[in-house]
C-alpha cells in the first residue's frame, strides 16, 4: 500500500491518470500536473492543471512521470535536484504487481503494435488470462482492474527513460530504425533506451533479437537472460507460408491480416507465445486480426482492396508494409514530414509494386520531388488524394494509404487520418469502380 506516501504525477494524460488513480487507491495523497490548463481533472486527488507545482517536489516522496514527458524537463530535473525519487508510468506499475505474473515486452521501431496484439491474441486462444496494453492502449498502472496471469506490454523508448523496476520475462526488440531523435538526440542513444528492456531481464529471462543488427547486438551484450534470433535458430524464421521454430513449424496461410509483414508479426508471435507455455499444436493464426490503421483492409468493392496502413509515420515503416504486399496497387503518401526523410528510399518498392503515386498534404512537394522518376501526382488534402486514387485503380489493385508522414499537418493524429480514410474508401470506392467499368 502506499498510505501517506506523498506523490505527484506528471502529466494528466491516459497514463498519468491511470498512474494517479492507482497512486490514489492504494492510499496515496496524490497530485496530478499538467501544463495544460484544460487537461481533465481526476476525482479523489488535488488537480494542478495550467502549471507544475515546483514548491511541492521538495516534500514529496514520490515522482511518477508520464512518457510523453522528458526527463529533461524542469520539473523533473528539479525533483531529481531535490533528492526526490523518480520513475516513470510503467516502471511505478510493475513495482506494484504481485510477484508471479508473466510479463512480455515488446519493442522497436515499426511493428511492435501488431506484434503485441498477435501475441495477445494466440495466448487468449490457447485459454490464459491476457493482458494487452502498456504503450498500446491500456497503461500498465490499469492492470489492476483485470485478472491475468500473462501481461503483453508495448513498451516505447520515452518509457524505458526512467523504466524503475520493469522487469519483463521475456523481451522483444524487434527492430530498429531512426526514429524520435528530437528526444533521444541520436540513433545510438535511441538504441540504448530499447535495450535497457534486455538489460533488465532476470537470469531466467529470454531476449528475441534481430539477427543481423550491430547495433542491438552490440548494446545488449552481456545482459542476464538467454537469446533467441529472429530469421534465425535458435528463435523464429519464416518459409513461405510457414514460422519455423525449435519446436516445429505454424502454418501462416490463413492469416486474414494482409501482407509478408503481418506473416512475420504472427511468426514472432508464434515465437513469444511458445516461450512462456503454449503448446506449439494449440497455435492457430487463422482468427488474428489487423490493429485499426496498420495494414488494415477497410474497403473490398468491385475487385479493388483498400488498405489504411496510416500509422505508417516513417519511412522504414511504409517501406516494411510496402515490400510484404504484392500485386498492382496506388499508393498515397504525405502528410507532415519528419526531419532528415529520405523519400528516395521507396523508390525500390515502388518501382516494384506501384501503378501510381499520389502524394498529399504539407509534404507533397517534397515527396514528390525524391519519386520523381515514377512521376507522381500531387494533391492537396486526403481527400483529394483518395479520389486522384480512385479515378487511376483498376480492378484486381489496391489502394493502399501508408503515408510515410506524421498526420498532424491535417489530422489530430494516425488514428483520425486513418479512420478519415474509411470514410472515403468505403464512401467512394464503389462509386469510382461503377465509373470505370462503366
Amino acid at each position: 500500500m502506499l498510505n501517506h506516501r506523498r506523490i505527484l504525477v506528471l502529466g494528466a494524460g491516459r497514463s498519468g491518470r491511470a498512474a494517479a488513480a492507482l497512486a490514489r487507491d492504494r492510499g496515496a495523497q496524490v497530485i496530478l500536473s499538467d501544463s495544460n490548463p484544460n487537461a481533465a481533472p481526476l476525482d479523489g486527488v488535488e488537480n494542478a492543471m495550467g502549471h507544475h507545482p515546483v514548491d511541492v517536489l521538495a516534500v514529496g516522496d514520490l515522482m511518477v512521470v508520464s512518457p510523453g514527458i522528458s526527463v529533461n524537463a524542469a520539473p523533473v530535473q528539479a525533483a531529481l535536484a531535490a533528492g526526490v525519487e523518480v520513475v516513470g508510468e510503467l516502471g511505478f506499475a510493475a513495482s506494484l504487481l504481485p510477484s508471479g505474473r508473466t510479463i512480455i515486452a515488446i519493442t522497436g521501431t515499426n511493428g511492435k503494435s501488431t506484434v503485441t496484439w498477435f501475441t495477445a491474441g494466440l495466448l487468449a486462444q490457447a485459454g490464459r488470462r491476457v493482458f494487452v496494453g502498456g504503450n498500446l492502449g491500456t497503461p500498465l498502472s490499469a492492470a489492476f482492474e483485470e485478472d491475468w496471469d500473462i501481461a503483453v506490454v508495448e513498451v516505447s523508448s520515452y518509457q524505458m527513460e526512467l523504466p524503475g523496476s520493469f522487469q519483463p520475462d521475456v523481451a522483444a526488440i524487434l527492430n530498429l530504425s531512426p526514429d524520435h531523435l528530437e528526444r533521444h538526440g541520436t540513433l545510438e542513444n535511441y538504441a540504448e533506451h530499447k535495450c535497457r528492456l534486455v538489460h533488465a531481464l532476470p537470469e531466467h529471462g529470454l531476449a528475441l533479437l534481430p539477427s543481423q543488427d550491430p547495433l542491438l547486438s552490440r548494446l545488449t551484450e552481456g545482459h542476464p537472460g538467454e537469446t533467441a534470433w529472429m530469421d534465425s535458430l535458435p528463435g523464429v524464421l519464416v518459409k513461405e507460408n510457414r514460422a519455423c521454430l525449435e519446436q516445429g513449424e505454424v502454418d501462416l496461410s490463413g492469416l486474414t491480416a494482409p501482407g509478408a509483414l503481418n506473416r512475420w508479426n504472427a511468426a514472432v508471435a508464434c515465437f513469444l507465445a511458445v516461450n512462456v507455455g503454449v503448446d506449439i499444436q494449440d497455435l492457430s493464426v487463422d482468427s488474428l486480426t489487423a490493429l485499426p490503421h496498420r495494414m488494415e483492409p477497410v474497403a473490398d468493392s468491385q475487385g479493388v482492396l483498400w488498405i489504411n496502413d496510416s500509422k505508417a509515420t516513417n519511412v522504414e515503416a511504409t517501406a516494411r508494409g510496402l515490400e510484404g504486399l504484392e500485386g498492382p496497387m496506388v499508393v498515397l503518401l504525405g502528410g507532415q514530414g519528419k526531419a532528415g526523410s529520405d523519400y528516395g528510399q521507396l523508390l525500390g518498392v515502388l518501382r516494384d509494386r506501384a501503378r501510381a503515386v499520389v502524394c498529399f498534404g504539407a509534404s507533397a512537394s517534397e515527396i514528390a520531388s525524391s519519386l520523381s522518376e515514377l512521376n507522381p501526382c500531387c494533391t492537396g488534402g486526403l481527400d483529394e488524394a483518395v479520389s486522384k486514387a480512385r479515378e487511376m485503380v483498376r480492378e484486381g489493385d489496391s489502394v493502399i494509404l501508408s503515408p510515410a508522414c506524421a498526420s498532424f499537418d491535417e489530422f489530430v493524429d494516425y488514428a483520425d487520418r486513418g479512420a478519415a480514410f474509411r470514410r472515403l474508401a468505403n464512401d467512394e470506392s464503389a462509386q469510382g469502380a461503377a465509373r470505370r467499368m462503366s
